[in-house]
């Protein structure tokens, strides 16, 4: 009799530690489990600032561009500018030229003034001694 109690208290003691062992597990299983949730939210955290990264890049080559293209226009502009003044230039050119061709004018016309004034000189002078001479 004493033997089976002995056996039935060392049995008792064996499903104590069973459940001890099993709660154990448990609590190993559930470390784990958290242990996992932290990989995956690390990896989520560090795929968000990845992806931050790149939404950061995206707006510097956003920015790149439009800079690039505020470059250009100025590039345009001045371009266009100069051929503005290089259009006034040949305006101012031509007017010189005009001007010129036109006092040359002028001044021709009054050499041929001056040469039909000697011509009718010459012409009275002729005529002034065919009368003397009858």
């Amino acid at each position: 009799m004493a033997k089976e109690g002995k056996r039935e208290r060392e049995r008792e003691r064996e499903r104590v530690r069973e459940r001890e062992r099993e709660r154990e597990r448990e609590r190993e299983r559930e470390r784990e489990r958290e242990r996992e949730r932290e990989r995956v939210g690390e990896r989520e955290r560090e795929r968000e600032r990845e992806r931050e990264r790149e939404r950061e890049r995206e707006r510097k080559r956003k920015r790149e561009r439009e800079r690039e293209r505020e470059r250009e226009r100025e590039r345009e502009e001045r371009e266009r500018e100069r051929e503005r003044e290089r259009e006034r230039e040949r305006e101012r050119e031509r007017g010189r030229r005009e001007r010129k061709r036109d006092r040359e004018r002028e001044r021709e016309r009054e050499r041929e003034r001056v040469r039909e004034r000697e011509r009718e000189r010459d012409r009275e002078r002729e005529s002034d001694r065919e009368r003397e001479g009858r």
